[in-house]
């Protein structure tokens, strides 16, 4: 029984990263569910992006653990996992989910992370959509062991640029986000202004200080995979606030 759960892995892992190509190695971790049978408890999230439907991410979400989130750095970033058989009967053998890490799972130091306090620091943890989250394990099981890896994110279209904020005060939410699917630096740039680097307020949200209203902008972003790409004049110089702009330009890694 134990060499036909290893197969049948194996099988998975082959089938799953031949379509899907991997940025890290294979990991343990473990998994856990919430947010309901449709999806809807996992909208918003600490990386901020709202609708994950309207937003490109759709139900294929995930709550990352304190290990894993790094501070917000890695929202975005796409994660193949599959239900380790070697080491629970709960899994549901041959299978494998690729989620976009969308929010973040907080520790709970009232309990012990191997009963309830399953974000607790250093463990890697995902709390998944209850539907993606179906994919590899079976609903009484509450709680898998899982092997994971961080792989290529693929999104339909390209980037999104959505700008809230007020007079000097820009925060800018970058979606739908290819490739390594995170951030590692951005700058903007006005019709007047030359380059200034922004940074992170929070989760998938950068901000400047600078008087940018009535200019067109342009955008200069390094993925975390070390990807630079420009941005130019993606935003109208009659931009507004709360609007939405995307672009046809995509990261590859």
């Amino acid at each position: 029984m134990a060499r036909k759960r290893l197969v049948l892995y194996l099988l998975a892992a082959v089938f799953a990263v031949s379509f899907t190509p991997a940025r890290s190695g294979w990991l343990q971790g473990t998994a856990t569910f919430y947010g309901g049978s449709d999806g809807s408890g996992t909208m918003g999230g600490a990386c901020g992006y709202g609708n994950l439907m309207e937003k490109g991410y759709g139900l294929a979400n995930a709550a990352l653990s304190t290990a894993l989130f790094n501070d917000g750095a890695s929202c975005g970033q796409c994660y193949l996992i599959i239900c380790d058989v070697g080491r629970s009967d709960m899994c549901r053998p041959g299978t494998a989910i690729t989620v976009s890490a969308t929010n973040f799972c907080p520790p709970n130091y009232n309990l012990p992370s191997d009963n309830g306090g399953w974000c607790n620091p250093p463990r890697p943890h995902f709390d998944m959509s209850q539907p993606a989250w179906l994919n590899i394990g079976i609903y009484q099981a509450g709680i898998i062991p899982v092997v994971y890896q961080q792989v290529k994110c693929w999104r339909d279209g390209g980037l999104r640029f959505t700008i809230t904020g007020f007079n000097y005060f820009q925060l800018v939410l970058v979606t739908n986000m290819a490739g390594s699917g995170s951030i590692k630096s951005m700058s903007v740039k006005g019709t007047n202004t030359g380059w200034i680097a922004m940074s992170r307020n929070w989760g998938a949200n950068w901000q400047s200080l600078a008087g940018l209203v009535g200019q067109c902008l342009s955008f200069a972003i390094t993925s975390s995979g070390g990807q630079y790409i420009v941005f130019q004049d993606v935003i109208p110089a009659w931009w507004q606030f709360g609007q939405t702009y995307s672009t046809w330009q995509q990261f590859d890694y």
